[in-house]
Order: structure tokens, then C-alpha cells, then sequence
């Protein structure tokens, strides 16, 4: 079995100690960087399987380290920051990040977080699967299918475009923003309300309590996550 190999990127020195020994008693091997200039050096020349990043660094945003990646890798990054706002969580996962993770956070969500991360790479790596399966809901995209059971469930063009982006995210949170431009075009981007109408749409034909739903995870403030039954 391989030893997935993660970057750790913080400036906090109490933050490395801690997780430096926590994510290796977790069995993966860890690089550290302190700056954002440092992570860059370290993604291009140790080749790690996935990212931990914050984005208070003392050279330069963690947004920019996040750019500057997404030019050329597309390394699971994770971001672990304790900054709370909204608009900077959505930034960053607009920007390309994977998931974000809130300080003061815990090492068994975080692990949880990772091997999601690395899970979805792995598939992109292989092949998108072609059958979701959610809560005993089945997204078959090959025969453009939904069903619970032996029940078809009917959806609209719309309804079935925002599962099925959602889908091939799973596991990861997908932004208000990108659910928008993809499924309704750059014109609806700020259509949030929309959105919400479609989401609750959705989920009243596909979740079995849609009032607590189980299928569609709302992120607050920012966009929506597909929880698969593989998680």
C-alpha cells in the first residue's frame, strides 16, 4: 500500500507539531512549508498527494498559492484556516481548493477530509464512476437514469444537470457561483435565490426526508456537497 504524501502548509509552529505526528500516526509521510513561496517550491520538486494550506501566510495570501497551483496541478488542496468569513472560504474554492477546514478543527474530521480528498483524486486518476449511490438513490449518468428502489424518479433538464454536477463532485463542496454558471450560464451567477429554488426542488423528489435531507448537504453562505454512500 502506498503512503499518500502530504504537504503541510502553515506558518504557525504549534499548528506543524501537532499535525506533523497526527497525520503521521495516521500513516501518511509529511512535508512542511511555512511560506507560500516554500509550498510552491515543495509542490513542484516533492510531487505530494495532497495539500494542507492556510491562508494566513506571511509572504502572500494562501488565495495566491492556490492560483498559482491551479495553473499546473491539480494536487487535492485543503484548506485550513481560521478565517471565517464567507466570502474567503468561497474564494478559495473558487480558486480551485477541494474543502476547507476551520481552526480550531479535529484531527478525525481532518483525516475524514483527507481521505475524501484523495479518494476523488483517485477516481479522476482512473474514471469518473458512471452509478452514484446516495442514500438508496441511484444516478446512473450513462443511462441518465434516477431511481430509489425500482421507482424511476423524474426530473427536469435542470433538476437532473445540478445533481449530476453535484454528483461528480461528491464529497466536495461545490460554490453557489460554479452551480449557477454551470447549469444556468454566467448570466444567473448571482441567481442565489434560484438556486435555492431548484435545491429545494431536488430534494423533495430525491431525498426521503427532505426536510432533514441526507443526500444534499447545504454549506452555509457557501454552496452545497453530495454525500455518496462510498463516504
Amino acid at each position: 500500500m502506498t503512503i499518500a504524501n502530504i504537504l503541510v502548509v502553515d506558518d504557525e509552529p504549534q499548528i506543524q507539531r501537532f499535525l506533523k505526528p497526527a497525520l503521521m500516526a495516521a500513516g501518511y509521510s509529511v512535508i512542511e512549508a511555512g511560506t507560500g513561496a516554500d509550498a510552491l517550491k515543495a509542490a513542484a520538486t516533492a510531487a505530494p498527494d495532497l495539500i494542507i494550506l492556510d491562508l494566513g501566510l506571511p509572504d502572500m495570501d494562501g488565495k495566491e498559492v492556490i492560483a498559482s497551483l491551479r495553473g499546473w496541478s491539480d494536487i487535492p488542496i485543503i484548506i485550513l484556516s481560521a478565517r471565517d468569513r464567507e466570502n474567503e472560504k468561497i474564494a478559495a474554492l473558487d480558486l480551485g481548493a477541494d474543502d476547507y477546514v476551520e481552526k480550531p478543527f479535529g484531527i478525525g474530521e481532518l483525516t475524514a477530509r483527507i481521505r475524501n480528498a484523495l479518494r476523488h483524486r483517485g477516481q479522476k486518476a482512473d474514471a469518473m464512476p458512471s452509478v452514484f449511490e446516495a442514500d438508496g438513490l441511484v444516478l446512473d449518468v450513462v443511462k441518465r437514469t434516477v431511481s430509489r428502489g425500482d421507482q424511476p424518479i423524474r426530473l427536469t433538464p435542470k433538476e437532473y444537470d445540478l445533481l449530476t454536477l453535484l454528483a461528480r463532485h461528491a464529497g466536495r463542496v461545490v460554490t453557489h457561483k460554479t452551480l449557477l454558471t454551470s447549469v444556468w450560464g454566467p448570466a444567473h451567477r448571482d441567481d442565489l435565490h434560484y438556486l435555492r429554488v431548484f435545491i429545494g426542488q431536488l430534494r423533495q423528489k430525491i431525498e426521503q426526508n427532505p426536510v432533514n435531507p441526507a443526500i444534499i448537504r447545504t454549506e452555509p453562505g457557501v454552496g452545497y456537497r453530495l454525500v455518496a454512500d462510498q463516504e
